[in-house]
């Protein structure tokens, strides 16, 4: 008789290797695979309480941070916007007061979890303005990263549709809405632009098994096979080479260098409350993993 172990990534249980006749048969890639299964699920029975949270403070973070650097650096702010633009001193003021208000109003909206959807909405405007502001259109990088960020915000849309609809679990429904499937799918795609700034094209050993190993997990998360646990080996990787690389606070604070690092800092702990997110919910229906359980 099959046994199921008590967590399951999935839901349905997964037998435990060794439980079933003629399992001196069972090869050893089938064990690493059970217990690669397990891995994320186990993971996320500890943290289920906490997860979300923690992934949705990650994700402003970086809005939060911006937001109180336009309140710090008010004037030298302004004074870019009007030397930059030519666009007089009251256009420049307002520009700065809307970075401000807007990304520090929705981060507060999205940590008491009211209005988060309109909250999401003026990030995405936040996002689009400062792009155009400060030219990053025409920096490949800086945009990928940009349209990162985007891609967990909108997880984030779709996590609130999901809790909205939870307040009717009673009624009947057909599935899981499209737009939220199509949010998810967009949200993956979108978050591994960050990984692809972080390729690096030089012969070493070490690089090219980075690239290798990189690239393998951006592609799983894309299509969404193995989700959680990709997005979950992805999460360790960009925090290790997050705190590596960015470490601004090892920068005098007088240094322009230490502006720089600061900005990628948050900006890719932003990415990584976005990838905490598809841990915490799954793929989605538009995955290699929801198509499974069709087979």
């Amino acid at each position: 008789m099959v046994r199921y172990s008590s967590v399951d990534l999935l839901g349905e249980g997964v037998p435990e290797p060794g439980s079933c006749p003629g399992e001196s048969s069972v090869p050893k890639t089938a064990e690493v695979g059970f217990w690669m299964e397990r891995r994320p699920a186990e993971f996320l029975r500890v943290t289920k309480q906490y997860l979300p949270h923690l992934a949705r403070l990650c994700l402003i973070s970086t809005f939060l941070e911006d937001g109180i650097r336009m309140w710090f650096q008010w004037n030298e702010q302004r004074d870019y916007i009007e030397a930059t633009w030519g666009c007089g001193y009251f256009l420049a003021t307002c520009f700065v007061l809307l970075n401000l208000t807007g990304q520090l109003g929705g981060c507060v909206l999205i940590l008491s979890r009211n209005f988060v959807q309109y909250a999401c909405f003026g990030l995405f405007g936040i996002i689009a303005l400062q792009t155009v502001a400060y030219s990053i259109l025409w920096d490949v990088k800086f945009l990928m990263r940009n349209l990162a960020l985007g891609g967990g915000l909108l997880l984030l849309l779709a996590e609130s549709r999901s809790e909205g609809k939870s307040m009717f679990a009673g009624v009947p429904s057909m599935g899981e809405s499209s737009p939220k499937q199509y949010m998810q799918l967009g949200g993956r795609v979108l978050l591994v632009l960050m990984f692809m700034t972080l390729l690096h094209f030089d012969p070493s050993f070490f690089s090219i098994l980075q690239n290798m190993v990189g690239t393998a997990l951006i592609i799983l998360v894309a299509i969404g096979f193995k989700t959680k646990l990709a997005a979950l080996t992805l999460v360790i990787w960009l925090l290790a080479i997050n705190v590596y690389f960015n470490a601004f606070w090892t920068v005098p604070a007088y240094k322009p260098m230490h502006d720089f690092l600061k900005y990628d800092f948050f900006q890719t702990t932003s990415v990584i409350g976005g990838l905490l997110l598809v841990v915490a919910l799954g793929p989605g229906g538009v995955s290699m993993d929801e198509k499974k359980k069709e087979w």
